[in-house]
């Protein structure tokens, strides 16, 4: 019953973005090329189709599951029992870097001026270079906090032996 739940979620959230991807188009909120996306019509795209599926798919499946769950609470204990799932299953890493590399190159394409430049002008310098310069950028942000915490970690370390 979960399985079917689960798979008619999915079907229903990809009819969801194949209609916002129509509509996108069709209202102007992107062009119909590719090639003359600038970095303002990805990232708006973005935003408008993760808030169109959080509305009529995440809200839904929330409503759903919280119904779901005081009808569950409410079964008596012996009904309970004999429908148990098994325990937490983990996964592999997330996404995480990604979508700051992601969320770092929009920055930086925007302090350079080409916010509303279409992608397709973009050099393969220009990307490589932006990409290096924003994990010179990383690394001196973040790197410069955990080698000063590492070098107190070590002196407080040898300072106890």
């Amino acid at each position: 019953m979960l399985g079917l739940a689960a798979a008619l979620a999915f079907i229903w959230a990809v009819y969801v973005f194949l209609w916002f991807v129509g509509n996108a188009q069709s209202s102007g909120l992107v062009p119909g090329l590719l090639g003359l996306w600038t970095m303002g019509n990805l990232v708006a795209f973005i935003l408008y189709a993760v808030f169109w599926e959080f509305l009529l798919v995440g809200i839904p499946i929330a409503i759903v599951a919280v119904v779901g769950w005081q009808w569950w609470k409410r079964l008596p204990e012996e009904e309970r029992r004999g429908g148990q799932f098994g325990g937490r299953k983990r996964s592999a890493g997330g996404g995480g870097v990604s979508l700051l590399l992601f969320i770092a190159f929009c920055l930086k394409v925007f302090i350079d001026g080409k916010w509303n430049v279409p992608i397709a002008t973009f050099t393969l310098d220009y990307v490589v270079g932006s990409l290096i310069t924003i994990l010179v950028w990383g690394l001196i942000i973040f790197g410069i906090p955990i080698a000063i915490g590492l070098t107190w970690w070590i002196n407080h370390e040898m300072k106890k032996s």
